[in-house]
């Protein structure tokens, strides 16, 4: 196998450097003198007669993508790549892909790319996290799905809580030796724990022997200190059910039963004035304060089949039941509430819209706003539910039957946070609606782009493991990029001033930011693209504007080197700016190297030879 790879590497080597010919020979000159445009004319009188190839289309490719027209090059990268193309024609693509915000495509191609250059550093990043940018751009994944080690593959297992000492308490049906339910035809349930270590394992489960009976018991909440449970219990177990005479049967209810942790063991177990004979109360969540019971029932004067409500604790005994109204419950079946310490509940509905079956909502019970689904990840078309956090050790779970049976999943909380951006006239201090706000990585890959509205401000929700920068810019003023603080979950605010454009212009040059090139690179990028496109405004607004286009690199590698990577950039911004409709006879080029510094030092500071890296662009003629 190694040998016929070896063989058609070879082959596509050869065919690779017979891909210019007589016919491309003058698009060729072009486009090795940086001539991308007049370039761009050639390949494409190739393509109209009906003389083109990959190699022709992987030019018009590169060529685009040089003055970035990212639209075009994807165009012709696609018809290039019909056919095996080099390592670096495939990156290029994914990094077209990724601007016009197609990041499933990009990550095939850079599968591609990774394949034919494995030992690459982007490669190798691309193989340790590839899909960054999609996580980045889904405001609506807010937690990562993991299996959990305990699940017992044919039985029913759900309902897990973890407690702030770590452990983890869940009901399953995997004891066998007892009664079986006649309803289900499965063992009843159990209440089960399992330890939890540092990296998120789980010990193998110990059944809760002191409260399982031999009917069913389970699901439960936890107290903040550990010490007190709520759990609900068949009523068998107690003698509390009506008898159905014509059927003899002895039906029961779930109701809800308080215990207290004695000696590392629960005892003291009471059940609830809530419960009764005649309906359902059950899945008890209680308020890290310890104060309120949020649970589940089909009690009279709900809003549908099973709703939920609350009821008050303190040191007299329980209040009355309360029916958390229609912004949680519907017609349709409502359970599973489990509320967090930040007040936010969770519960499962087959009412509100969802993925099918029954999907987890949150609630925020501190705001008038409508209940939200936790989206897809954690929903499923099947039956999701049961989930719980605990926000102190940065973990959730939660219970769904998507492999066909009850399992147990964790959910690692996605920490984000708010950008708001807020744009303004650097003059007048009037708010600027319709100025568009981008939103970058630290790659500086584009995630979104939005406009502000009326008051000048827009948003983004992100994660807070990454860090982001925005890009803001608006027809007639100056295009600014702004670093965003890291946040830790707390709502950052960033203020932008714009200048009007024509404060840019001195009697000498048009002063614009730095235009950053990629190392040892002359393509313009996604930053210098929307710095050149403020050059691009201005002289369309004076026609009669000629510019003179410097370029200067630091001192770092050797004199000829510097002055031949200058003059490449030079040729690449012009080249650039004729793209975009500026007459070439506007513009002329030059290649200082390092020969004119703007900071004389020797040796430099990382600082100083940034500053040194320029592009300064002269007005020639007014």
């Amino acid at each position: 196998m190694k040998k016929i790879y070896r063989v058609l590497a070879l082959c596509f080597i050869v065919a690779t450097s017979y891909g210019q010919n007589k016919e491309t020979e003058k698009a060729d000159k072009l486009y090795e003198s940086y001539q991308y445009v007049d370039a761009i004319d050639s390949y494409l009188e190739l393509v109209e007669a009906g003389k083109a190839n990959s190699y022709v289309y992987q030019q018009l490719g590169d060529s685009y993508y040089h003055v970035y027209n990212m639209d075009e090059a994807s165009k012709w990268y696609a018809l290039a790549l019909k056919e095996q193309g080099s390592a670096e024609t495939y990156y290029r693509y994914a990094q077209v892909l990724k601007s016009q915000g197609k990041y499933e495509a990009a990550n095939a191609q850079l599968d591609e790319f990774a394949k034919l250059a494995p030992q690459d550093a982007r490669a190798k990043a691309h193989m340790q996290n590839p899909n960054y940018i999609p996580m980045l751009a889904d405001i609506d994944e807010t937690f990562k799905v993991e299996d959990v080690n305990i699940n017992a593959s044919e039985h029913t297992d759900f309902g897990a809580v973890l407690s702030n000492d770590n452990i983890l308490y869940f009901v399953s049906t995997r004891k066998e030796s007892g009664k079986e339910d006649a309803w289900t035809k499965q063992p009843y349930l159990d209440i089960y724990k399992s330890m939890r270590s540092d990296d998120g394992s789980l010990s193998e489960p110990e059944e809760v022997e002191e409260l399982n009976t031999a009917y069913h018991d389970g699901p439960l909440t936890i107290s903040a200190d550990g010490k007190t449970m709520y759990f609900s219990r068949d009523g068998h177990s107690e003698g509390s059910f009506k008898k159905m005479k014509s059927k003899r049967l002895k039906v029961a209810q779930q109701g809800i039963y308080k215990a207290t942790l004695i000696d590392g063991k629960w005892g003291n177990v009471e059940a609830l004035p809530i419960n009764s004979t005649s309906y359902t109360v059950s899945h008890p969540s209680l308020s890290s304060d310890g104060k309120t019971l949020y649970f589940a029932s089909n009690r009279p004067n709900g809003i549908g089949d099973t709703d939920i409500w609350k009821i008050s604790i303190d040191a007299n005994g329980y209040g009355e039941p309360v029916n958390l109204g229609p912004e949680v419950n519907t017609s349709g079946k409502e359970g599973f509430p489990y509320i967090s310490n930040d007040n936010i509940l969770y519960f499962a509905s087959s009412g509100h819209q969802g993925f099918g079956g029954f999907d987890i909502f949150k609630i925020d019970l501190n705001k008038k706003e409508p209940a939200e689904n936790l989206g897809k990840g954690i929903n499923t078309e099947r039956d999701d539910f049961a989930f719980s956090v605990n926000n102190a050790l940065k973990v959730g779970y939660f219970s769904s039957n998507r492999s066909g049976v009850d399992q147990i999943y964790s959910a690692i909380p996605i920490c984000q946070f708010e950008i708001i951006g807020s744009v303004r006239d650097a003059i007048t201090n009037a708010p600027l609606k319709r100025a568009e706000v981008t939103l970058l990585d630290a790659q500086q890959n584009q995630i979104a782009t939005q406009a502000t509205k009326k008051k000048g401000t827009t948003s983004f929700q992100v994660v807070c493991e990454n860090q982001y920068s925005l890009q803001v810019s608006k027809k007639g003023y100056t295009t600014v990029s702004i670093a965003v603080e890291p946040s830790e979950g707390e709502t950052i605010n960033v203020a932008i001033a714009l200048k009007p454009i024509n404060e840019i212009i001195t009697e000498t040059e048009v002063k614009l930011n730095a235009i950053y090139f990629e190392f040892n690179k002359s393509n313009i990028t996604n930053q210098g693209a929307l710095e050149l496109d403020k050059l691009v405004a201005i002289m369309k607004a004076y026609p009669e504007m000629n510019i003179l286009v410097k370029s200067h690199t630091d001192s770092k590698g050797n004199a000829a080197y510097n002055l031949k990577l200058s003059e490449r950039r030079a040729q690449s911004t012009v080249q650039y700016l004729i793209s975009k409709g500026i007459d070439k006879s506007r513009l002329s080029a030059e290649g200082m190297g390092s020969t004119a510094p703007k900071i004389d030092c020797e040796p430099c500071t990382e600082d100083q030879d940034a500053q040194n890296r320029r592009s300064e662009f002269l007005i020639v003629k007014k």
